[in-house]
């Protein structure tokens, strides 16, 4: 019988507790990373500095291929949200019809889009924290000072460096792995994450953010997406059980195709009665 080595023994207990503590392994993944950068806030300029020419330009951001790589990215990031509210349109719009999936799925997608990328990464940390983006500072061609990670100042109004914005959305396309059949997880994380790679560090080499932006932007949105997680399916309030929202979904519908029906009705009255004034 071949007995695990340490290094195995060691990956099956961090998989495990990853597992098991969610919340715990993602709160401990930011912790270790902002004392990385904070100790080593050099590490950020060398990351940057590698895709930098030294004459005030990341010439990979003006690469068409890798232009539309990141606006790949954007699209795919409405797309996934545009389906997912298609979802729940189809349902208002036929009520008799059965969902085509449990409708928890939608509302985890979108709503963790709105809180996670919307809420907490770009309305709160890029619009408060005020670091300047990479291309904007002093050693990069611009400026303004480097600043470290979790360092507010007032050198950037709004649309910061901290965090990344296209980082958290990339992070956000693995709720579809929370959300997919067990036999498709594993290929779907597989290909989800060397996407988020893609597009993060795309970030990075064009000079937009810096590598802890991206990484510290994962982790921040990740919380989000467990704690709605765990909210919508693990501790499921009654609104939001299977049934209960098929049941409010097909009242909303049916709601909506009386005050539909009434609202053309009533156009239709009035427009024969405007017509008759002509005769």
């Amino acid at each position: 019988m071949v007995q695990d080595g340490p290094k195995t023994s060691f990956f099956k207990k961090t998989i495990n507790f990853c597992s098991e503590r969610p919340f715990t392994a993602v709160l401990t993944y930011i912790l270790i990373v902002s004392a990385i950068f904070l100790i080593f806030p050099g590490l950020d300029v060398r990351a940057s500095n590698f895709f930098y020419n030294g004459e005030g330009s990341f010439p990979v951001s003006k690469d068409p291929f890798w232009r539309s790589v990141r606006y790949f990215g954007v699209y795919l990031f409405q797309w996934v949200a545009g389906l997912s509210l298609l979802v729940m349109l189809i349902k208002l719009a036929f009520p008799k019809i059965k969902a085509l999936m449990d409708l928890r799925h939608p509302i985890f997608v979108v709503s963790t889009l709105i809180l996670g990328p919307g809420l907490v990464v770009n309305a709160f940390f890029k619009n408060l924290w005020g670091r300047p983006r990479p291309r904007q500072t002093d050693i990069f061609g611009g400026d303004l000072p480097f600043i470290g990670v979790w360092q507010p100042t007032n050198h950037c109004d709004s649309n910061c460096s901290f965090v990344s914005g296209e980082a958290s959305a990339s992070i956000w396309l693995f709720t579809l792995v929370f959300i997919a059949p067990k036999a498709w997880r594993i290929p779907l994380a597989t290909a989800i994450g060397a996407l988020v790679f893609v597009l993060s560090a795309n970030r990075v080499a064009f000079g937009g953010h810096y590598f802890s932006d991206t990484l510290l932007s994962w982790g921040i949105t990740m919380l989000v997406i467990i704690g709605v997680y765990h909210y919508l399916y693990q501790r499921t309030p009654n609104w939001a059980q299977p049934n209960n929202l098929e049941t409010s979904f097909t009242n909303g519908g049916n709601w909506l195709r009386t005050k539909i029906g009434s609202a053309a009705c009533w156009c239709a009255r009035g427009t024969k009665s405007f017509f008759r004034k002509f005769k």
